[in-house]
């Protein structure tokens, strides 16, 4: 099989396009050949090394100190079972599924091994395989931090800063259809999108401080790490809560203490890839309650244009990689295997 690899860290040039043996699974495990991946945030930071100041070392001890120590990235796919363990009976071949390896990576490549009982879930027919693919990592850490971790009730005023990528266009549908009246910031670009997945209101970032100017909000949900809790504190409403999906480090470390201390809440943390929020959130999406957000879908052989794209900061939504089983006839010349 092929896939991309990376030794070192760095921009996407140092990607490489090789030929792996395809893994045998295990008993408890199935081979799954995937349709479509996607370039998530989670890949970038991996592959960039790229982490809020003060929080390299603890980067480098996770994801490896002197080069990667998951060679393949991709956090979440879809794709189609091709064989099964001699012990799995809960999926068989055939079996059109959603996988989301999250931080253990993997799915850069035409095949990937999971265990039966892992991060998986079948795929519902309403989902073409790109959005299928697009779904486990902004949408499971939308609901995690605002239902489990924040708590969300109907009725509430939330501001989503960062509304239009990945995990913040989940966070509006998501806050949506559980009640709350949302209010998205992103550039006057992306105002449209925003409000055609479910924002109430859409304020652009260039024009307006939300921090300065405006009603106060239940909760304001950080995704893109541009708002520190000195700023936000004056957006929330008493007892307010704000979630800190992306943030600064002094936050992360000391914000709780701040917040608390004006009888607020900040809620960080790391998001949680159980597969009961997968399922919760794929359950969502065959009801019609989210749908997922693509911003460009990529051919396997550009991978690396793929990774380029997220690295601007200004994707909308996902970047989608698709995977053709005779992508490697078609491998560009600067992504040839090696």
């Amino acid at each position: 099989m092929y896939a991309y690899t990376y030794n070192e860290y760095g921009s996407p040039d140092v990607l490489n396009c090789v030929e792996l043996p395809t893994p045998t699974p295990k008993a408890k495990e199935m081979l799954i050949r995937i349709c479509a991946t996607t370039v998530s945030a989670g890949d970038w930071r991996a592959r960039s090394l790229t982490v809020p100041a003060g929080m390299g070392l603890i980067a480098r001890l996770v994801f490896g100190f002197n080069r990667p120590r998951k060679p393949v990235l991709g956090t979440e796919l879809s794709g189609i079972i091709e064989s099964v363990g001699v012990d799995v009976t809960t999926f068989q071949p055939g079996d059109e599924v959603i996988g989301f390896p999250g931080a253990g990576f993997g799915a850069h490549a035409e095949y990937i091994t999971m265990p039966a009982n892992g991060k998986i879930v079948r795929k519902p027919e309403n989902l073409t395989f790109e959005e299928a693919a697009a779904t486990p990592f902004g949408a499971t850490t939308a609901y995690d931090f605002l239902i489990n971790k924040g708590k969300l009730r109907a009725g509430e005023r939330v501001l989503i800063n960062g509304a239009s990528g990945s995990v913040g266009s989940a966070c509006v549908q998501i806050a949506k259809h559980f009640g709350a009246e949302v209010t998205g910031v992103c550039s006057a670009s992306n105002a449209d999108l925003v409000c055609n997945i479910g924002g109430d209101l859409v304020i652009d970032y260039n024009a307006v401080d939300f921090t300065k100017e405006g009603p106060k909000y239940d909760m304001v949900v950080d995704t893109v790490g541009t708002v520190p809790w000195s700023r936000v504190r004056h957006a929330l409403a008493p007892k307010g809560r704000m979630l800190l999906i992306a943030g600064e480090t002094s936050d992360m470390i000391l914000g709780g203490l701040k917040a608390r201390l004006r009888g607020q809440r900040l809620i960080g943390g790391v998001a949680s890839e159980s597969v009961d929020i997968l399922r919760k959130v794929v359950d969502l999406a065959a009801r019609g309650n989210f749908r997922p957000v693509i911003d460009q879908s990529f051919d396997f052989s550009q991978m690396i244009t793929a990774h380029a794209l997220v690295d601007t900061g200004h994707k909308k939504g996902n970047v989608v990689v698709t995977v053709d089983p005779n992508s490697k006839s078609k491998l560009g010349a600067n992504e040839a295997p090696q």
